[in-house]
């Protein structure tokens, strides 16, 4: 659609923004729904790869012609060293718990950003300039998603995943029974921050120049907002959530201007309050099942299954199944329960030790 001129350069651009949302959501449910942390620093590690990674793409545009390849350099360097800065701020502050450990990542987020906005290497008060991409930015972002979506997959249903969920479900549980709890902690953390850091250096090949004020204490909230409105520790309800959230902020923002302009948060607050309602309220739950594509495809796979197949053959495979014989209630015990309970046993023959003629 892209080459043929079909799709617009707004389309486009709401695809690039929608893209590095689902990462940033999905990220942080890495932290705040499978680890059970609460974490308010992500458009901190955001940050940091967004200047880092775009300073270090403005380098390499003179050493490197294909902006494809600046990219993607530019994408693992930014991406390590949000991982380097989630090391270091996670190794001390994963200690805390709750609303402590929010305070220290809501102060890393303000901390970095006005670091940032002082270094004149990175352009001040006024922003890091850089080279945007091109409308087809959004391809080689979509494609970070699906790999971050089959990485992120693949470790939760792996063991190590399932140590993450056990620290979230009961933390001293999990310690009594052998896992490495600070480990997991800093591990998660590094993969989360690492994902954020690649979501900011495609954010800044979007958008030019890169400024502080966008990675604001704002803009943690509105990707807590994505995690919590699709469900904690749910990625189809973190990518669903990023994308509506992301489609509304866009149309806000393109639809209303001038002295309207004032009224996109009022709007985008009702609108959120709507959804967490529709989606709590046990009063709605009916219409939630009437409308629901979960009820509406059930069972479509034996349909299709049922289209391909035949139903002799399912019979003749079904006829094939026989009874286990060796179920347990078929198997006959050696001694009956009222055997066992009829034995006599002498008191004064426990424990006793035995005689040395009877021995002989």
């Amino acid at each position: 659609m892209l080459y043929s001129g079909s799709l617009n350069r707004s389309t486009a651009n709401l695809i690039t923004q929608i893209a590095y949302s689902i990462i940033l959501a999905v990220s942080l449910n890495l932290v705040v729904g499978f680890l059970g942390e609460l974490s308010l620093g992500h458009a901190g590690f955001m940050c940091v790869g967004a200047y880092i990674g775009c300073y270090a793409a403005n380098q390499l545009h003179h050493v490197i012609s294909s902006p494809l390849a600046v990219l993607i350099i530019s994408m693992f360097i930014g991406g390590l060293i949000a991982a380097v800065f989630g090391f270091i701020i996670g190794l001390p502050a994963l200690r805390l718990k709750g609303d402590y450990l929010a305070i220290v990542t809501l102060a890393f987020g303000e901390i970095v950003r006005t670091i940032f906005k002082n270094l004149d290497m990175f352009g001040g008060a006024l922003g890091l300039s850089t080279k945007k991409y091109g409308t087809s930015l959004f391809i080689p972002a979509l494609i970070v998603v699906l790999i971050m979506l089959i990485l992120v997959q693949n470790l939760i249903r792996s063991k190590h995943g399932r140590a993450i969920t056990a620290i979230r479900d009961n933390e001293i549980a999990a310690r009594a029974m052998g896992i490495n709890v600070a480990f997991y902690k800093l591990f998660v953390f590094i993969i989360s921050a690492f994902f954020a850091g690649i979501a900011g250096v495609i954010y800044g090949h979007y958008a030019t120049p890169v400024l502080y004020s966008f990675f604001s204490y704002n803009y943690s909230i509105e990707i807590l907002v994505m995690v919590v409105l699709g469900g904690m520790g749910s990625i189809n309800g973190s990518i669903l959530a990023a994308a509506l959230i992301t489609f509304i902020n866009f149309q806000l923002t393109t639809k209303l201007s001038g002295d309207m302009a004032a009224l996109k948060f009022l709007i985008y607050a009702i609108v959120l309050i709507t959804i967490v309602i529709f989606n709590n309220a046990p009063a709605l739950q009916p219409i939630k099942e009437r409308f629901s594509l979960k009820g509406k495809f059930a069972g479509l796979g034996e349909k299709i299954k049922g289209i391909f197949v035949k139903t002799k053959d399912i019979d003749k495979e079904r006829a094939k199944i026989k009874d286990d014989a060796a179920e347990w209630t078929r198997i006959p015990t050696k001694i009956d329960v009222d055997a066992i309970l009829s034995v006599d046993v002498k008191p004064d023959k426990l424990g006793s030790k035995p005689d040395e003629k009877e021995d002989k």
